[in-house]
């Protein structure tokens, strides 16, 4: 029963996601000349980034799709990843959340100057699970802007819109204030199935994502306390 209502929470995310492809590609569509970041593109794709439990478990059901041998090369490279973090982070421990720790201390997992490439990018450096990439991989690159000219995020690649300021093309806009709050309902969803509690936020790096069976993990074996703080 709990595995058939997060299968559902991860369906309708899904859906979520693909309206912010179709929103992309329609962007591409209308811009093609301005836009470089596309399909293929990995120049963006380097050092860590914070995902949430969400986005983190859609992410597993692709991982999950990936051959044997495949998986295996990934996850080397993902415990390679961790390694690295519990220098810095001696107690990261399993499920891996990054809000046991001071946000103001997450500088030091992420610094900006790490270009150590994602571990899902192939040798031809295409994301190896693109249809279960997460949430900020889709939308990264152009400025997010509301239908009412509301703007949530002011920056954007410097391969795109060399020429002129993006923020100001209607043709760009989005409903994004809907689908964020779409995001969060989902999940608090499934927060609450597995935590049984409310958290403000419960978030994750890509390589440690990879390195949680979060389907059978025993979530009731930690005090998530931490995280709500």
């Amino acid at each position: 029963m709990l595995k058939n209502h997060i299968n559902e929470i991860a369906e309708r995310y899904g859906a979520l996601l693909a309206e912010i492809d179709r929103w992309y590609a329609d962007c591409l569509e209308r811009f093609p000349g301005d836009i470089a970041c596309r399909k293929g593109c990995s120049d963006c794709c380097r050092g860590l980034f914070d995902i949430t439990l969400l986005d983190a478990w859609f992410l597993r059901l692709g991982f999950a799709l990936l051959p044997g041998n495949v998986q295996q090369t990934v996850a080397a490279k993902a415990g390679e990843r961790l390694q690295q973090l519990k220098a810095i982070w001696p107690e990261l421990a399993p499920p891996y959340f990054l809000n046991q720790r001071p946000e103001e201390d997450w500088e030091e997992l992420m610094p900006d100057d790490d270009e150590t490439p994602c571990v899902l990018l192939s040798d031809d450096g295409r994301c190896l699970v693109y249809a279960h990439r997460p949430m900020t991989c889709r939308l990264h690159g152009l400025p997010l802007v509301d239908p009412d000219g509301s703007l949530l995020h002011d920056e954007w690649c410097t391969m795109n819109f060399l020429d002129s300021d993006p923020t100001l093309l209607t043709g760009l806009r989005a409903d994004f204030t809907r689908m964020f709050r779409e995001e969060v309902t989902l999940f608090r969803e499934l927060e609450r199935l597995l935590l049984k509690k409310g958290f403000k936020e419960l978030d994750t790096f890509i390589p440690l994502a990879l390195l949680v069976d979060y389907e059978n993990f025993d979530w009731t074996r930690f005090d998530l306390l931490a995280a709500s703080e």
